[in-house]
């Protein structure tokens, strides 16, 4: 018993340290920034202008802003949670020239060319200023602009819609909560009750009351299916779901889906 005992405190200790190390480097457990000059900084094909703008905390951000003649919308595109903007300049490309839309795509804190490191509350406000930018940018209203966000991102596009509405918002591959998505990958640890970062889609979606198209692959390995479904339950109609066939989460969405898109922008109001 007395051997038994000792093991038992020897592996609470060691739970209760990596909880505590855990804790401690959370932020960099969940973001994965890559700085300047990681990336393709001129790629080909893409005709854009370098925006810099302020957070409400003065912490200084980057984007790239690519202008449409005729857009049959304008979109904040809001990345993931690795690399930077340069990374998206395929998607910005196809989503300008193919799905024909004025669009800014933007680093939040610490990514790429923008100051600062990432946190919850920071990259929520670096989002507000990202539109607030664009709607000068386009001469639009911020309520005019498309909400566009893929896995974090998405999260990030949720908490404007919900707060201050949208357009429309456009989700790929997203989720309920980031500890929802954490407790399926380490199910042993109680990512609930230590996280400090939520991201909880879930409980803010509803109170958004517009247009929504959800997409999300049948086999990601990062952010279970299932959530996504989850999330697009809890959303008001107008609603749509497209689910990508044996899509991984960091797989290029094929014509279909671009096809899809356009469809749903071209039925906005």
């Amino acid at each position: 018993m007395a051997v038994l005992r000792r093991i038992f405190v020897w592996l609470l200790i060691f739970y209760v340290t990596v909880a505590a190390l855990a804790m401690l480097f959370e932020d960099s457990l969940i973001y994965f920034p890559s700085p300047y000059p990681d990336g393709d900084w001129e790629p080909g094909g893409l005709d854009f202008e370098d925006a810099y703008f302020p957070s409400a905390d003065g912490t200084r951000l980057h984007g790239w802003y690519v202008a449409h003649s005729d857009p049959r919308a304008v979109v904040l595109f809001c990345h993931g949670n690795a690399g930077n903007l340069s990374h998206r300049a395929a998607t910005a490309e196809i989503l300008n020239r193919l799905v024909g839309v004025s669009l800014l795509v933007f680093d939040y804190r610490g990514y790429g060319r923008s100051d600062g490191a990432p946190n919850e509350a920071g990259i929520l406000a670096d989002a507000r200023a990202a539109r607030a930018w664009l709607a000068r940018r386009a001469g639009i209203a911020e309520s005019e602009i498309v909400l566009m966000g893929e896995s974090v991102g998405g999260a990030v596009a949720v908490d404007l819609a919900a707060a201050e509405g949208a357009r429309a918002i456009v989700l790929e591959s997203t989720f309920t909560s980031i500890p929802d998505v954490a407790a399926h990958h380490y199910p042993w640890f109680p990512v609930r009750y230590v996280l400090r970062t939520r991201f909880d889609s879930l409980a803010k979606i509803p109170r958004y009351r517009g247009p929504l198209l959800q997409s999300h692959g049948d086999a990601d390995t990062i952010v279970p299916y299932a959530l996504g479904r989850q999330l697009f339950e809890a959303a008001n109609e107008p609603k749509r779901f497209l689910t990508i066939p044996g899509g991984d989460h960091n797989d290029p969405l094929g014509r279909a889906y671009y096809d899809e898109l356009i469809d749903f922008l071209d039925e906005l109001p």
